[in-house]
């Protein structure tokens, strides 16, 4: 046991070593030959962060590396400001390196928050084997920052209250706006304390943004808010949102009332949903209702935003593994992309062909309907197959 203990921490720092050597490698083939990514998200950040730092416009020009916007909030380019002083093969091998050792984290968070402590040895096995999901690789291969941000919001959202409790996910919203849906999830389950410090994180995040970039802030706030072309084209199907499934369904953007009639009353249901399970005792999998309920409301839910995958399937494992097996094969499959997809093929599409660019969207709804089904078969507490109930019983080990 003991052995296996030490083992652990070896084996992590050996995927570290291997996943920073593979950066460094990655990041000097030239970007024409990379198959996917070609970390031109992590690009972008640099940009954004050169742009905060010498007070220029951050929404009015591209990337000349990658001709891509930065889309994010004023704030996210001020905390990429130090990326823009290194060269990048640095930057995408700590960035790599930081990205996995987030999937981790959040795969030990999950662990302990289920009450089945995860060895080292074994977080290592499942961070490795977690790449086998495509929302996974993508987000690494993009550089993309969702690993470091679902790590914040889990650690904020399954432990225990603490004083500083909801200030990660009011800084994760700074970045990205999206967490901000955990705020009314957290409302909803009483931590009334803790949606405050992330509503008051989020506004010093805005603050900051202005005091940074005060004219890119204006702009941003005022005029880019709503506007969901201005990170890609909606209809591709990589956007597994509402909105995307709404655009290819009707060959063209949907009218915002549309959309809004669709989306809002369905996220609406799907944070409360993630509440009564929160309340059942079941803090992984209420966050993770919570996480479905965000992507499903952004009007741009691209495909490497579904990292939640990963905890959402830890949490299923000990319900049904049948579940879990399901929800991991639709993200491991890629089958959004089953169907013809880019330069607006997604329009012509049929009924098959929309079921299968809808994966994401649809294993989301699927599983919140088996969650509502297996609600209404219990009054009490949420049991777990296998999981000790009573909080006296020692936690036992994941996948035992």
């Amino acid at each position: 046991m003991n052995r296996s203990r030490a083992l652990g921490p070896v084996l992590a720092l050996v995927i570290a070593a291997a996943v920073l050597a593979g950066a460094v490698a990655w990041a000097h083939v030239p970007a024409r030959l990379h198959l996917h990514g070609g970390f031109v998200d992590l690009s972008v950040y640099q940009y954004g962060g050169r742009l905060a730092f010498d007070g220029l416009p951050l929404y009015g020009s591209r990337d000349p590396a990658t001709n891509l916007r930065f889309t994010y909030p004023p704030f996210a380019a001020a905390a990429m400001i130090p990326l823009g002083f290194l060269p990048g093969w640095l930057v995408t091998a700590l960035w790599t390196a930081a990205s996995v050792g987030a999937l981790a984290g959040a795969i030990l968070v999950v662990g302990r928050a289920l009450r089945r402590p995860v060895p080292g040895w074994l977080a290592a096995l499942l961070a490795g084997g977690a790449f086998a999901l495509e929302p996974v690789w993508q987000n690494l291969t993009f550089g993309q920052i969702n690993l470091l941000l679902m790590l914040a919001v889990l650690i904020d959202l399954v432990h225990p209250e603490r004083r500083w409790s909801g200030l990660l996910v009011g800084i994760a919203a700074g970045v990205k706006l999206t967490p901000l849906v955990f705020v009314v999830l957290l409302i909803m389950v009483g931590r009334r304390s803790t949606a405050g410090r992330a509503l008051l994180a989020f506004a010093a995040t805005v603050a900051i943004g202005f005091a940074v970039a005060p004219g890119p802030a204006t702009t941003y706030w005022t005029e880019g808010l709503f506007k969901a072309g201005r990170v890609g084209p909606p209809e591709l199907a990589h956007n597994q949102s509402v909105f995307g499934a709404l655009t290819r369904l009707l060959d063209g953007v949907p009218p915002n009332l549309l959309w809004l009639a669709v989306a809002g009353p369905l996220a609406l249901a799907v944070v409360a949903l993630a509440a009564v399970w929160w309340r059942r005792g079941d803090r992984v999998l209420g966050t993770g209702f919570g996480a479905l309920a965000m992507l499903l409301a952004s009007p741009v839910s691209w495909s490497h935003h579904w990292v939640w995958a990963v905890p959402i399937g830890l949490a299923l494992w000990a319900y049904s593994r049948w579940a879990a097996a399901l929800w991991t094969a639709v993200f491991a499959s890629r089958m959004f992309v089953w169907s013809p997809w880019g330069q607006r093929r997604e329009y012509g599409w049929g009924p098959i062909e929309h079921i299968l660019g809808n994966a994401y969207l649809l294993a989301a709804l699927a599983l919140c309907l088996w969650a509502v089904v297996l609600l209404s078969r219990q009054a009490g507490p949420i049991t777990r197959r296998a999981g000790p109930s009573p909080a006296s019983e020692p936690a036992q080990p994941l996948m035992t």
